[in-house]
């Protein structure tokens, strides 16, 4: 399927507070944050989330108060994968259930599973639902890897809408790009390969920087889709020091630190997650006041 969604989505994160508990007032206002600057989706419980060190009734407890607060305002798409076929089908059952425009659904991780186990997977997860799939592809992180070949496959799916790619080898992204043209979309996964992805035919984006710097993230995207490929440039050479700042340590610890320096109280990571490190800290500071964000 085609044209989920065409624009920028945010891999939110989840911010805690003190006590180790989601902070539900800051997450409101980073939602709020969110749309005021123009991100038309809001991914939820995807890797930057920190579901991995969630329990299950607080991943219900944050969907839930995502609908709520989102309201319509920009589309929802909740993060259902998991190293376990019958784990990742009934999170995607309750996340529809619970109201979800869409999933996003990572590759089983640490089995390495082999090709056809990548189909066969993101088959069951197809037939348990009915609303829009992305497959995410992330083998930095899962181990494995969604080749061409095999996203041609699964785009053949009732009610796959996209992969996104982050994968790190615009080599293969073309071949993906080339083989599931016309049956479902591509989005960038990697901020670093947002304007190349794009540029190829990407019908969007889901950004981690986005966190901090969504209205720019969206000015780049719109320059593209504007055929202003000079501007597009001029605002990813701008993004790109912030966007590198986001990786200094593994994902989500730099966005969680830049979210408190700009005042969205993004709280510490998880264990064995730990708080931004003092060196890098200081190196964000510096690289979000080039930006020209206060703080």
């Amino acid at each position: 399927m085609l044209n989920f969604f065409n624009g920028t989505a945010t891999a939110m994160i989840t911010p805690f507070s003190e006590d180790g508990s989601v902070n539900f007032a800051a997450f409101g206002r980073m939602i709020d944050y969110q749309i005021e600057n123009g991100t038309d989706v809001l991914v939820i419980l995807g890797t930057t989330g920190e579901p991995a060190t969630m329990t299950e009734e607080e991943k219900e407890a944050v969907m839930r108060f995502s609908m709520e607060k989102i309201a319509g305002r920009a589309k929802i798409v909740f993060g259902s994968g998991s190293n376990c076929t019958a784990h990742a089908v009934e999170a995607s059952k309750k996340a529809e259930a619970l109201g979800a425009d869409g999933l996003l659904v990572v590759t089983p991780y640490y089995n390495k599973c082999t090709q056809n186990g990548i189909y066969e997977y993101y088959k069951a997860v197809s037939e348990a639902v009915n609303i829009p799939i992305i497959c995410y592809n992330v083998p930095p992180r899962t181990g494995v890897n969604i080749l061409p070949a095999t996203m041609e496959r699964i785009a053949s799916l009732k009610n796959i809408a996209g992969i996104k790619e982050a994968c790190g080898n615009m080599e293969q992204i073309c071949e993906t790009a080339r083989r599931i043209r016309g049956k479902c979309d591509l989005y960038s996964g990697d901020d670093n390969l947002n304007l190349p992805i794009l540029a190829i035919g990407g019908a969007g984006l889901i950004s981690v920087a986005s966190n901090i710097i969504p209205k720019a993230t969206k000015e780049m995207y719109l320059a593209v889709q504007a055929g202003d490929l000079k501007r597009a440039n001029e605002l990813q050479d701008k993004m790109l020091p912030v966007i590198d700042a986001m990786f200094i340590e593994v994902n989500p610890i730099p966005a969680k630190a830049a979210a408190d320096l700009i005042g969205l109280e993004g709280g510490s990571p998880r264990a064995p997650l730990t708080p931004l490190e003092p060196a890098h800290l200081e190196e964000m500071k510096r690289v979000l006041r080039d930006f020209g964000l206060n703080v």
